[in-house]
């Protein structure tokens, strides 16, 4: 299969359209005529992704957040942007990314299914038309309410998650609940203003967080790589169903820091 048709394949599931302007999401790196057998799914195309890839053999990377964002002058070894583009050209890999539109369409309702969410709606609309509308997050209710001390623990335990950070009254009951895959500090307030009592996202500073909470929502950040890294079992699935023909490999899920 040529890397142009699997492009398609990822594209016609989260349409390039729907990104944001700020965005950098398709093929970022590599020939569309070049023959993909083996592809490796991973959050981010660090350095030891990329090794890894090499090691299996993988004719194309696939990743969640885009490894160039800002706009490249020159590609040199100079920098480790640069140094990650040349060793995948060197091995002739080509490297997709799909960010903010598989965050509006993927990851949200993605989310959303893991903690059972019903009665959903989208917290922040992005698009909208006669059809219907998509955006980032969701909002709806929880099957059951429970206390916010035992809503943390069904978040770690869906997201397999050794602890989380909370703001609020461990004794509320959470009822009507927002996710937001990443960072969704922002989008806080349109939470609020759709009836959310508890937000489930990640990256929740202290001002934020406290702010929240004195504006009448708990926040549960369950941290930016706790939630978005069902982007790699999401992506995995979908090959394999949809494209059984190719070798897929994932990387390891493993947080990207260590708390002492």
């Amino acid at each position: 299969m040529d890397c142009a048709y699997l492009c398609d394949m990822l594209e016609d599931l989260s349409p390039n359209t729907y990104a944001e302007k700020w965005d950098n999401v398709g093929l970022l790196v590599g020939r569309y005529n070049k023959e993909v057998n083996t592809v490796y799914i991973a959050l981010d195309a660090t350095d030891e992704v990329i090794d890894a890839a090499i090691e299996c053999e993988a004719d194309m990377i696939i990743t969640h957040h885009p490894m160039i964002f800002s706009p490249i002058k020159s590609v040199t070894a100079n920098d480790f942007i640069g140094r990650r583009i040349l060793k995948l050209a060197k091995h002739d890999i080509s490297y997709y990314a799909m960010h903010t539109n598989f965050d509006i369409l993927g990851m949200a309702d993605a989310a959303a299914d893991e903690i059972d969410l019903v009665d959903r709606d989208v917290v922040e609309v992005t698009y909208a038309d006669e059809i219907g509308k998509e955006g980032f997050g969701r909002i709806g209710r929880l099957s059951e309410p429970m206390s916010l001390y035992e809503l943390c623990d069904f978040v770690k335990e869906r997201f397999d998650l050794e602890s989380v950070k909370v703001f609020g009254n461990l004794d509320d009951i959470a009822d009507v609940c927002a996710i937001i895959p990443g960072s969704g500090k922002s989008m806080i307030d349109a939470a609020i203003e759709k009836g959310a009592d508890v937000i489930i996202t990640g990256d929740i500073d202290h001002h934020t967080g406290i702010d929240s909470v004195a504006k009448g929502v708990n926040v549960i950040d369950a941290s930016h790589f706790g939630i978005e890294k069902i982007f790699v079992p999401y992506i995995e699935e979908f090959i394999r169903r949809e494209i059984p023909e190719i070798k897929v490999y994932t990387h390891e899920l493993s947080t990207p820091f260590r708390v002492i």
